[in-house]
């Protein structure tokens, strides 16, 4: 998944940090959801990137690792057994003592307002404590950060199936696609992905953001794909305004809730063009591909 993810990552750290991979080959077999995986990958470099601004050294590293009885004597949450490590690491400005403590909380941030709403790590902690693992963050001030995540590993076979539609050829097209998504390394994240596939991308950091641009654009805008839940205004009603101005445009929702909690609470009617977020890099591309193709 790391061989599968490297290059979008280079695309989204930029030339000024150098990109290392160490990948043990063959690993033990982890039960885990494939698109939340990459999701976890893609977040910790992301972070990984704000915390070198002026350059760096950003290195992903997979190994076996064994949890023996003297290990869990400092880590007694852990139970002893095989593991597949996955570590994340960059020569950033690390994370002070302090805030450490608070990484996996969700909503909490130590970014400005207006540059994304968290660090996202109550996402990565809440992915990998799901796939039963654990994740630790290693960090000093000034010397770097490393997350690693523990997997524990299984006798299960890999399913072939989803790994054969990770490594197949992503859905591609032309056509302008406006994005809007108040978390900024979603948003982000989308971009980049759907950039790489060949679209033309807008992007809005709130419902006003994405109504100014349907009126200033000059050329058509041929998808919107929008969060549900956003400030101010939810998707289904930026999506009847942005019709109004933009009546051929097609429209995909996402969120990281279900689409039945989304009906339930009236945010979106049955039937309704969906994407369950965490997406994988192949998920969005056809599910855009998908709607844009819709008669």
């Amino acid at each position: 998944m790391v061989a599968d993810v490297e290059p979008l990552i280079r695309r989204v750290i930029g030339a000024d940090i150098t990109f290392e991979t160490n990948l043990a080959s063959p690993l033990w077999n982890v039960k885990a959801d494939a698109a939340q995986i990459e999701q976890v990958i893609m977040n910790l470099a992301l972070n990984a990137r704000d915390a070198m601004p002026d350059g760096g050294r950003l290195v992903i590293e997979t190994s076996k690792a064994e949890i023996d009885d003297e290990y869990i004597q400092r880590r007694p949450t852990v139970p002893p057994g095989h593991y597949t490590m996955l570590s994340v690491a960059d020569t950033g400005s690390g994370i002070p003592l302090e805030v450490q403590a608070h990484i996996f909380e969700p909503f909490f941030t130590t970014k400005e307002k207006g540059k994304g709403t968290g660090l996202g790590l109550a996402t990565v902690y809440g992915i990998v404590k799901q796939s039963g693992g654990h994740v630790w963050v290693y960090s000093e001030p000034g010397m770097g950060t490393a997350f690693r995540i523990y997997l524990p590993a299984t006798e299960a076979q890999a399913e072939t199936a989803d790994r054969t539609a990770l490594s197949s050829p992503r859905s591609q097209g032309s056509e302008t696609i406006l994005v809007v998504d108040d978390h900024a390394d979603l948003r982000d994240l989308a971009g980049l992905i759907l950039k790489q596939s060949g679209y033309e991308v807008l992007m809005a950091d709130g419902p006003a953001a994405a109504l100014d641009i349907a009126r200033s654009h000059s050329d058509p805008i041929d998808l919107l794909l929008t969060d549900v839940i956003l400030p101010g205004m939810n998707g289904r009603l930026l999506a009847q305004q942005l019709l109004v101005l933009r009546p051929s445009a097609k429209v995909l929702f996402a969120s990281g809730y279900t689409e039945n909690v989304i009906a339930h609470h009236g945010e979106l009617e049955p039937g309704t063009n969906f994407l369950q977020k965490p997406f994988s890099l192949d998920t969005l591309t056809r599910k855009v591909r998908e709607v844009l193709d819709q008669v």
